[in-house]
C-alpha cells in the first residue's frame, strides 16, 4: 500500500470513529467531544493500532481545531468580551499561578531536581480552548457571561502560558533569563491580541458593506478563512497558538452583516475537519506505560492535582459572578488536551524525564480532557439562559 492510499485509509478510520464514538457518547448523554478522544484512544497504537499519529494527521488536527475557533469567535463580540475583562483577567492570571505552584511541588515531592520539576509543571498550566469551546458551541450556550469569561481567560492563559514555558525551558538549558527579553514577548503577545481584536473589529464594522457587494455567494466566506488562516499564521509569529489568530479572526468576522450567514457556511467545515483534532488527542495516550502500580499511582495524584487546581484558579477568579457560573468557569478551564501534550513532547525530546513520566501527562491531558465536559454540559443545561446584560466591569 502506497503513503497516500494508507493516509487515506487512515482519514476514513477516523472519521467514522469519531462518527461512532459521538454517536455513543451522545446515547450516555455525554458530549460527543468525550466519544470521539475515546474513540481516538481505541483505534490508536495502545489498542487496536488502525492509525498512528503522522504529520499529515496532525497537520489535518490543527487545521480542524484552527476552524473551531474561528467559529466560536464568529458568535462572539469585542463588546461581550469587554463586559466580562476583569473576570476573565483574574480567571486567567490565578489558572496559571496555582496549577504551577502546586505542580511544581507535587513533581518535586517524586524527584528533587528544580528545574525538571518547573519543566514537568508546565504541563498543568495552560487549558485548551479547542475542547471547552466545542462544548460550549454544541450547547448553544457561547452567549452565556461564564462562557465570554472562558474564552477571554483562554487568551489569557495562552500567553502566560507561552512565557511561563520560555522560562523552564531556559532554566532546564542552564541559560540565563534575560527578563528584558521576556517582557518585550509578552509586550508583543498582548499587543498582537489588543492591535487584532481592537482595529480589526472597527475596520470590519466599517468595511462590511464590501462583502454585501460580492456576486459569488460564497466570497464572503473565503475571504474570512483567508483573514483565519493568515491571523493564524501571524500569531504562531508572536509566540502564540494558532487557534488565538483563528479566534481573533472570527471575532473580527462578527462584525459583519453576514455574520448568520457565515456561521451557516461554515458547519460543513466542523462537521468535516474538527473530529480530526478530538480523535488524534485519544490516539497519543501510550497505555503500554501505565500497566504498572506505580505509574498509575502517578498519573491518579496528576489528574487530582490538574483538576483540583484548575478548578480553584477558576472559580476564585470568576467568583464575583456568583458561585454556580463560578464553577462553571472553574470547569471550563479543566481541559488540559494539546497544551499539556506539547510540554510533554518537548519534555522527552530533550531528555528532561524518562517515557514514564511523558506517558503520564499525556495521558493526564487525555483525562482532563475527557472529565471535564460532561461536567460542564451539565453546569450548563441546569442554569436557565441568562440575559445579555453583562456582570463584571469592562476592563
Amino acid at each position: 500500500m502506497d503513503h497516500t492510499t494508507a493516509i487515506l485509509l487512515e482519514l476514513f478510520i477516523i472519521f467514522v470513529a469519531a462518527q461512532v464514538g459521538g454517536a455513543l457518547a451522545r446515547l450516555v448523554r455525554l458530549p460527543s467531544v468525550v466519544g470521539e478522544i475515546v474513540a481516538g484512544c481505541v483505534i490508536g497504537p495502545s489498542v487496536l493500532g488502525w492509525i498512528t499519529p503522522s504529520e499529515p494527521l496532525e497537520v489535518l488536527s490543527e487545521i480542524g481545531v484552527v476552524l473551531l475557533l474561528f467559529a466560536v469567535g464568529l458568535e462572539t463580540r469585542l463588546e461581550d468580551l469587554k463586559r466580562v475583562g476583569g473576570s476573565a483577567f483574574a480567571v486567567g492570571v490565578l489558572g496559571v499561578i496555582i496549577p504551577f505552584a502546586c505542580g511544581t511541588f507535587w513533581a518535586h515531592s517524586i524527584g528533587p531536581d528544580w528545574p525538571r520539576s518547573l519543566f514537568i509543571a508546565a504541563a498543568f498550566v495552560a487549558t485548551s480552548a479547542g475542547i471547552t469551546a466545542r462544548v460550549l458551541k454544541q450547547m448553544g450556550a457561547l452567549q452565556r457571561t461564564e462562557s465570554r469569561v472562558i474564552l477571554g481567560a483562554a487568551v489569557i492563559d495562552d500567553i502566560l502560558a507561552m512565557l511561563l514555558l520560555g522560562v523552564v525551558v531556559a532554566i532546564q538549558a542552564g541559560g540565563s533569563l534575560r527578563v528584558g527579553r521576556l517582557l518585550a514577548v509578552l509586550a508583543e503577545a498582548v499587543g498582537f491580541v489588543l492591535v487584532v481584536g481592537w482595529v480589526g473589529t472597527r475596520v470590519m464594522r466599517r468595511g462590511s458593506k464590501w462583502l454585501d457587494r460580492a456576486h459569488d455567494p460564497l466570497a464572503p466566506l473565503l475571504l474570512v478563512l483567508a483573514m483565519c488562516l493568515g491571523l493564524a499564521w501571524l500569531s504562531t509569529r508572536f509566540g502564540l497558538a494558532a487557534i488565538i489568530g483563528a479566534f481573533l479572526a472570527g471575532m473580527i468576522a462578527s462584525e459583519t452583516r453576514q455574520r448568520e450567514h457565515l456561521e451557516e457556511q461554515t458547519r460543513p467545515l466542523l462537521a468535516l475537519m474538527t473530529p480530526f483534532f478530538f480523535v488524534l488527542t485519544g490516539a497519543k495516550v501510550e497505555l503500554a506505560q501505565l500497566a504498572n502500580g506505580a505509574a498509575l499511582g502517578l498519573l491518579l495524584a496528576a489528574t487530582v492535582l490538574a483538576l483540583l487546581t484548575k478548578l480553584a484558579g477558576g472559580w476564585l477568579g470568576a467568583l464575583r459572578l456568583g458561585v454556580r457560573p463560578a464553577l462553571t468557569v472553574g470547569v471550563g478551564m479543566i481541559p488540559r488536551g494539546e497544551v499539556g501534550i506539547v510540554v510533554a513532547a518537548l519534555g522527552l525530546s530533550a531528555a528532561v524525564f524518562d517515557e514514564r513520566i511523558y506517558a503520564v501527562i499525556i495521558a493526564m491531558s487525555l483525562l482532563t480532557s475527557v472529565i471535564a465536559p460532561p461536567f460542564l454540559a451539565w453546569l450548563l443545561k441546569a442554569r436557565e439562559p441568562e440575559p445579555e446584560a453583562g456582570i463584571s466591569k469592562p476592563m
